[in-house]
């Protein structure tokens, strides 16, 4: 009897891994109470990090008032996700989708990217690497966007992160090894504000822009936009495929709802 009730215990008081949602993108993700353990509690494949280079170390935070010398990116954000690819067999989620970790760069671009390629390529076992224009994907892929040296990351011969592109990039010819997804603010190109129906002529224009993203092998995101469940549900259905939130438990409920 004593066993089984032990037993029993334990399995309570295990934290089953949940099953990943890949459309779930944790905004912001460090002002949670736990950065990137929060999100991968709740499933999520995406988060993302604002990191500004002070006397040469990557601090993460929203503004300057925020930044604390503990709060690295190497100590809240590659580290844990080393932990986590080498239990789980080289990948976040055992058997799961990609995990992005994007990077919002804060201060100038070149001279924080050229911080930043020396720390990434110290987490090589980890990150998806394109080498000569070929990519090999690992447990994370790194997506760098704000203060992007793209320049850099054009000519690199090996690289360990993409960039976060723009709308008007999918006019452009760049290869989706170099921008695997565009973002942009939602407020810069739809007038709908989550309240009552979206205008048919703006559900069309959404459409069209996933669907001209896909085509070219890219996914598609917004910021800016209302961050409610009316307007998750139009991106779902449109096919976006991150869904940017600061609230993670609203997003998985709806996202778990729409599986079933």
């Amino acid at each position: 009897m004593i066993a089984i009730c032990a037993a029993l215990v334990f399995a309570c008081a295990a934290d089953p891994e949940p099953k990943p949602l890949a459309r779930a993108h944790a905004h912001n993700d460090y002002e949670h109470p736990r950065p990137l353990l929060d999100a991968l509690a709740y499933g999520f494949c995406n988060v993302e990090a604002d990191i500004w280079l002070v006397k040469g170390e990557l601090l993460v935070g929203h503004t300057p008032l925020q930044l604390r010398n503990d709060r690295t990116l190497q100590k809240l954000y590659l580290d844990p996700l080393r932990e986590r690819a080498k239990a789980n067999g080289g990948a976040v989620f055992k058997n799961g989708p990609a995990f992005h970790l994007m990077i919002d760069i804060k201060t100038e671009a070149v001279e924080t990217y050229a911080a930043l390629a020396k720390v990434l390529e110290g987490y090589s076992d980890i990150l998806t690497v394109t080498r000569d224009g070929k990519a090999e994907s690992k447990a994370v892929t790194v997506v760098l966007s704000g203060n992007r040296d793209r320049k850099a990351l054009e000519v690199a011969k090996v690289r360990y992160a993409a960039l976060d592109g723009r709308l008007p990039d999918l006019n452009g010819d760049a290869p989706a090894h170099l921008i695997p997804w565009v973002s942009d603010n939602w407020k810069l190109h739809f007038k709908w504000d989550g309240t009552g129906a979206l205008p048919d002529a703006e559900r069309t224009k959404l459409r069209d822009l996933v669907a001209k993203a896909h085509k070219q092998g890219r996914k598609i995101r917004f910021w800016g936009a209302p961050d409610t469940e009316a307007v998750w549900k139009e991106f779902q259905a449109a096919g976006v495929d991150l869904l940017n939130t600061d609230k993670l438990k609203e997003l998985e409920t709806f996202l778990r709802a729409a599986e079933k």
